[in-house]
């Protein structure tokens, strides 16, 4: 498969299969993240993949609540994969602080990037989850308080029946200019 065909055949995935993700694809999936580009070549983020199907049950229950439930689909994925942001290199915390950016940030996005491209060449679906209860998580999941839970991955087998859906973007003029803003 070319590189736009997979850009493409990837969609958030809101419906799983209760079919188990394979040993292989999971290690698959890690190996994508482990070789992710990041500012200084940090790699600042501890991929935790979860699944423990009661563990896993916990942590999709703290990505919604009886107010916000557009995440409740999270318990049907039969793994969730939580990205840890962790303390980048010295000289990647020094250049964001000047910068006044959060490079670690852009770094969790490209690794789960590279994460759900890989899952969607394996022919599983992923949805990236940014509403969640992180106390909850971090309790659930032993991850030390001064670290920042960044994003939250549901991962596992479409049903047979779900269908790929059409993209809808801006135009390209509204997202790209030549030169000049």
């Amino acid at each position: 498969m070319d590189f736009r065909e997979l850009v493409n055949l990837r969609q958030s995935v809101r419906k799983y299969s209760d079919k188990p993700v394979e040993k292989e694809k999971t290690e698959q999936l890690i190996e994508a993240v482990h070789i992710a580009p990041s500012a200084c070549n940090s790699q600042p983020w501890k991929l935790i993949i979860v699944n423990n199907p009661e563990l896993k049950n916990k942590v999709a229950k703290a990505t919604f609540s009886k107010a916000i439930s557009f995440n409740k689909f999270a318990v049907e994925a039969p793994v969730i994969a939580v990205l840890v942001i962790e303390k980048a290199k010295l000289i990647a915390q020094l250049g964001g602080k000047v910068k006044n950016q959060e490079y670690a940030q852009y770094d969790i996005g490209i690794a789960a990037d590279h994460f759900c491209l890989q899952a969607a060449e394996l022919e599983l679906g992923t949805c990236i989850l940014g509403w969640f209860d992180e106390k909850k998580i971090k309790k659930l999941l032993n991850i030390p308080k001064k670290r920042k839970v960044g994003l939250v991955i549901t991962l596992g087998y479409p049903p047979k029946d779900y269908k790929l859906r059409k993209k809808i973007r801006k135009p390209v003029e509204q997202i790209c200019g030549f030169n000049t803003y």
